[in-house]
This record gives C-alpha cells, sequence and structure tokens, in this order.
C-alpha cells in the first residue's frame, strides 16, 4: 500500500514535515529532558541563530526535501525567547521552502514569553497555530514543576494569541507530586473554558537526570501515582468530549478542523525534516543518499559517521537521523552530516506506521495491519477488550487507551516474531 514516505521513490513531489528545534528558554524545568537551556546574554546568539536555521532549510530544499511542506513546527525549548530573532528565522526559511496553500505553522510560545506585539508579528510573518505550555492553573504545581509563569500569567497569554485569531493549543500535565483531583479537574475546567481549540494531557514522565527525578529520588517529593494519574486522564477524556474537545490521539483532543496536522503527520509515516541541536528528521533513502553524496557532509572529525553513512545498507526504505544536541556546534555549523542514524527496511517501516497509527483514534487499516504484520496480535488485544474491529480498520478501545503502551508494543513486536523485522 502507499504511504506518505512513498511518494519521492515514484518521482513524484516529497510530501513533508519540518521541524525547527529552538534550544533556549527563559529556565530549565524541573521535569525537562529536552535539549534545552537558558536564553544566551551574549549579544547576537539569537540572531546568529536565525542565520544558522536558514542555512539548514537552503540545504534540505537544494536536495529536494523542502518542495512541498504541508506543516512547519518551531519547538524548543521556548522559541518565543528569540524575540524578534524568531521573525528573521522564519523569514530565512521562506526563502528556501515551497509551503502548500494551506500549510499549518505552529511555534511554541510559555506565558511569560507571550509578547502581543510579538504576536502580531509572527501572525503577519505566516503563523497561523501556537502551542501554549501551560501545564496546570494550579499554582503550586507550576512550583513544584518549576515553571516559570502563573496560572494568571497563563490566562492571559491565552487571551493575547486568541485576539491574534490564530488556533491556539494547550498542553497540560497531569500526575504531578502533589497535585489533587480538585486541582486536575480545575485546570481542565479552565482550559476548557478558555476557548482553546485543542488540548493536549500528558501524564508526568519523570526523566533521569532531571531536577524533579531527583527530588522523588531523594524522597523529598512523593512518587506519583499511576492510577491517580489515569483517573486525572479519564476526567479529562469526559470533560473534553462534553465540552466539543474530541480525542483524535492518545494525549490529544481538539474541536473539528483544529487537529494538528503536524503531529498528525508523525503517526502516519509523513517524511519530516530536523533542523537545529538535537533535530531528528525522517526521509525517504533517496533524499538521504543524495545528502551523503553532498560536500556539507563529508566531514570526517564527526566521530561515529564515517562508518555509517558510506552507503545506506541494502533494502533500505526510510533512514531516520539526529544531528548532534550541541547548541555552540550547530551555530559554527549548521549543515553537517548526523550522529545518529538508524536505517529502517520497508518492513520496519509498516510496523512502525501500525503502531503509530494505533495513537490515533480512527485506527488503521487492515491493510497497513496486514503489512506490517500485526493482524494476529491484533486480534487477540481484541479478544482481551484493548481493540476493536470496526469497518475495515482497527481501533484502541476505552480500556486500551489505558493501556496504550501493552498495545503498541504487541504490534510492534509482532512484526519481530513473524520475521518482517
Amino acid at each position: 500500500m502507499s504511504r506518505p514516505g512513498d511518494t519521492v521513490a515514484s518521482g513524484g513531489p516529497l510530501t513533508a514535515s519540518l521541524y525547527v528545534h529552538v534550544p533556549f528558554c527563559v529556565l530549565k524545568c524541573a521535569y525537562c529532558d529536552f535539549h534545552s537551556a537558558a536564553m544566551s546574554q551574549e549579544p547576537g546568539v539569537a540572531d546568529h541563530f536565525a542565520w544558522a536555521v536558514g542555512e539548514g532549510a537552503a540545504h534540505w530544499a537544494a536536495l529536494g526535501a523542502l518542495d512541498d511542506v504541508e506543516s512547519v513546527y518551531v519547538g524548543g525549548g521556548t522559541p518565543t525567547t528569540l524575540g524578534p530573532a524568531l521573525i528573521s528565522l522564519l523569514g530565512a526559511i521562506w526563502l528556501s521552502i515551497r509551503r502548500t496553500p494551506d500549510a499549518e505553522v505552529t511555534v511554541e510560545t510559555n506565558p511569560d514569553t507571550t509578547d502581543a506585539a510579538l504576536v502580531s508579528r509572527l501572525v503577519e510573518s505566516g503563523v497561523n497555530r501556537f502551542s501554549l505550555g501551560v501545564q496546570s492553573f494550579d499554582d503550586d504545581v507550576l512550583r513544584t514543576l518549576g515553571r516559570s509563569h502563573s496560572a494568571s500569567s497563563a490566562e492571559r497569554a491565552i487571551a493575547t494569541l486568541l485576539e491574534s485569531e490564530a488556533r491556539v493549543a494547550l498542553d497540560l500535565i497531569c500526575g504531578v507530586p502533589g497535585q489533587s483531583l480538585e486541582s486536575w479537574r480545575d485546570s481542565v475546567e479552565r482550559a476548557l473554558a478558555s476557548g482553546a481549540g485543542h488540548v493536549s494531557i500528558y501524564p508526568l514522565t519523570l526523566e533521569d537526570g532531571t531536577l524533579l527525578a531527583e527530588a522523588v529520588h531523594s524522597k523529598s517529593l512523593e512518587h506519583p501515582d499511576d492510577d491517580i494519574a489515569a483517573e486525572m486522564m479519564e476526567f479529562a477524556c469526559e470533560r473534553f468530549a462534553a465540552g466539543g474537545l474530541q480525542r483524535y490521539e492518545v494525549a490529544s483532543y481538539a474541536r473539528a478542523g483544529e487537529e494538528s496536522r503536524h503531529n498528525s503527520g508523525y503517526w502516519t509515516g509523513r517524511p519530516y525534516v530536523g533542523i537545529g541541536p538535537s533535530a531528528a528528521s525522517m526521509l525517504p533513502s533517496k533524499v538521504f543518499e543524495a545528502a551523503i553524496a553532498c560536500e556539507a557532509w563529508s566531514d570526517p572529525g564527526v566521530a561515529g559517521v564515517g562508518r555509517t553513512l558510506d552507503r545506506l545498507p541494502a533494502g533500505t526504505g526510510r533512514v531516520r537521523f539526529v544531528r548532534s544536541a550541541d547548541t555552540t556546534a550547530f551555530l559554527r555549523k549548521p549543515v553537517g552530516p548526523p550522529e545518529d542514524v538508524e536505517y529502517l527496511t520497508p518492513a520496519e517501516a509498516a510496523a512502525e506506521d501500525a503502531m503509530l497509527g494505533l495513537r490515533l483514534a480512527e485506527g488503521i487499516t487492515d491493510a497497513l495491519a496486514a503489512e506490517a504484520g500485526g493482524t494476529e496480535a491484533l486480534s487477540d488485544l481484541q479478544s482481551r477488550g484493548l481493540v476493536e474491529h470496526v469497518d475495515g480498520r482497527w481501533r484502541v478501545t476505552s480500556t486500551g487507551w489505558l493501556l496504550g503502551n501493552e498495545v503498541f508494543e504487541a504490534v510492534w513486536f509482532a512484526g519481530a516474531r513473524r520475521g518482517l523485522v
């Protein structure tokens, strides 16, 4: 069957997404393990970063990877810490890429960097969607998370973004140590009443090396309770549905027409280009081969790369790769070979698409399930009430949502057991 990454192989234009990673923040949150750090105070860093992103976009555009871009997502970090340089960054991207007429252009922001004048300029520059990191409307929970804003500043930021007439998405975190059910319910109600058309719900994950994980391990904070987090997620699902925001993915709720097209691309196998330190890309093998051949990637000084980039393994269909998580190196050389490379055969790609596709409320087709070797595993999951088969599609049940990892792993490993992966 044909999927989004197959068009280039048949000579058609490559339909792709573009992600730009901006590693700067006001401060590092207690739970965050992304590549991010406080914004540098050195003069010119923001403008230099915008230039570097433009160089990266020009590189991939020259290789034909950005001729038909359906979504652009500028995330991080907190991109709006760049201030006016963020406008320059977008302008540098637009010089090289070709957006579809209805392309979704999202910028992540936080309440304390959501400035009305900057928001207005961003909309004029082509931004039509903002993703706001609220996380909670409870100041005590925000302090536990190490956030730099308050609940009242979050509400002001939402109002500012809605006034711009761009679409607005909010993020909330549940299962935070010390977070009560009452606190969570209040945050859900305030998110629902805010007017935002999209809300993502994330149960807290303790990542090694973060301040929050250290506090829990030292017993200065209680350990998150998975059962309480599940109860919080069930409450959110019920309230959002009643308020007109339907779940279309494991953790994502939206009013009709306000689903994230960019994130949906990740779940359906659309190729994507990542620009910036630690940014990941996934591209058809033909595009990756073109990148290997370009002079900008012939850098013998990058450890561990030369051995893997000489040629693609036989049978490679897609390649996923990540740039170094080093902001200084990116500013010095925006275009260069990746450090981590993963080669996917067509069978592996099918298994991955099936696994990720089951995150979506619409599920996956019979054809994709068969291609991924997952039909038998899905039938077993169906007997346990975790998935259902309706009108030629497999989709996760309400019970299955809460045991999502078990469902996804079963489908992925089914391919391995059948020798497809």
